[in-house]
């Protein structure tokens, strides 16, 4: 179990924040019942090797005593610290269809630290509207908006043709990271994180995986 943990400043790759986030997925939701956490429980509800396991979780500290497990809490506030989710991001969202109502709608945003803060639509006829305890404001409004509700990261459920658009008004508002649902390639400054979620995608990829069996390989880790 032995590691040292991640300094600040040190570069999390994204295959081990993105199995870090699936190992405090199974974590959080298991019992806290004061048992101890295995690497071979996490790597089996996961779907990795628990050697895999270990020396993520070796990267964020002396968690953990080899043959006992780790403390589920303190494993959770670990995880939580090196994704920096143990802090509220707040957040406005731009595109008010039928996406990004259902996006309003999902709580696991909030329940990780997530706080949607503000709603933006160019449709005249959404804008002053309330939807799930917001009213909606006009895209024009993002440049003075965003700054007075300190949000730091932006969701685009937006159209292709409007969304580099969108994402640069964001960007020039102070928006330091964007998950873009729009089915564009977006090009931001390098400062700008950038996530996006292209459902088609991801469903090409599937069929990939189904017809050729499993593409994960060593890569992968």
């Amino acid at each position: 179990m032995d590691g040292q943990p991640i300094e600040r400043g040190q570069r999390l790759s994204r295959a081990a924040a993105q199995r870090l986030s699936l190992y405090l997925r199974c974590v959080a939701g298991w019992p806290t019942d004061g048992e101890k956490v295995s690497s071979r429980s996490i790597a089996d509800a996961v779907g990795v090797s628990d050697a895999q396991v270990r020396r993520d979780l070796a990267a964020l500290g002396h968690l953990g005593q080899r043959g006992v497990g780790y403390d589920s809490q303190d494993l959770v506030a670990a995880i939580r610290g090196a994704l920096g989710i143990d802090r509220e991001w707040r957040a406005v969202l731009v595109g008010v269809g039928n996406l990004g109502r259902a996006l309003l709608k999902y709580h696991g945003f909030r329940a990780q630290g997530f706080a949607i803060v503000g709603l933006f639509d160019s449709d005249p006829s959404k804008v002053g509207t309330e939807v799930e305890g917001f009213t909606v404001e006009p895209v024009a409004a993002v440049p003075e908006r965003v700054s007075a509700l300190r949000a730091e990261l932006g969701v685009l459920t937006v159209p292709a043709d409007t969304a580099q658009a969108v994402s640069e008004a964001l960007v020039a508002a102070g928006v330091r990271g964007i998950l873009n649902f729009a089915p564009v390639v977006l090009k931001l400054p390098r400062a700008v994180r950038l996530v996006t979620v292209d459902l088609a995608i991801q469903l090409e990829q599937l069929a990939f995986q189904v017809r050729h069996g499993d593409a994960r390989t060593a890569d992968d880790d």
